[in-house]
């Protein structure tokens, strides 16, 4: 067994990791200023504060009126995890994997939910399986940005906007106006 050789380019910004780590450019302990750190999000400030962020997030994505804006405890995977295990089931589902959160999501749906229609597009990591293979009378899962792998999708023009199925996205996003393409954050 030969001896790891290290790589000869370094990345620009090499504080890539699995998930949302790395702080934004220009980060500074004033953008702390005003946060309820350390209160109980059933304090007074900790309820107004998730009401703001549910208020921006609304008006962010031009939500039509009557459609719901929730925050969840934990983390994008859980809320993945929990709109896997109460949404699906009454149609068939198309799961795209390219990646460790997208198998593990193969996984749930396959061996743990057991959805009797099921089909698995899984690529090698790094690599998009073919995205045009959706069929979206089905309800669709798939991760946006492959924290694990780096690999984004490219944009949304391979989703159907006259889908009759859910979309379900692992959607922690890694914005294009970055000037560190190995930063990542949930939005």
């Amino acid at each position: 067994m030969s001896a790891p050789v290290k790589p000869a380019a370094r990345p620009g910004c090499p504080n890539f990791s699995s998930g949302p780590c790395a702080k934004r450019p220009g980060w500074s302990y004033a953008a702390l200023a005003g946060a309820a750190l350390g209160r109980s999000h059933r304090a007074k400030v900790g309820k107004d504060k998730l009401k703001q962020v549910i208020d921006e997030t609304r008006a962010l994505l031009e939500l039509p009126e009557g459609y719901l804006v929730g925050i969840m405890a934990g983390s994008d995977t859980g809320a993945v995890e929990a709109a896997l295990w109460s949404l699906l089931g009454p149609r068939p589902v198309d799961i795209f994997a390219w990646e460790s959160f997208g198998k593990d999501w193969v996984t749930d749906c396959v061996k743990q939910l057991k959805l009797l229609e099921t089909r698995s597009f899984v690529a090698a990591f790094g690599s998009l399986p073919d995205l045009a293979s959706a069929d979206w009378d089905h309800d669709v899962v798939f991760t946006w940005n492959g924290t694990t792998s780096g690999v984004i999708v490219p944009d949304g023009g391979w989703i159907d906007d006259r889908r009759r199925g859910l979309s379900i996205c692992d959607g922690t996003l890694r914005p294009s106006r970055c000037p560190c393409r190995g930063r990542s954050w949930t939005w």
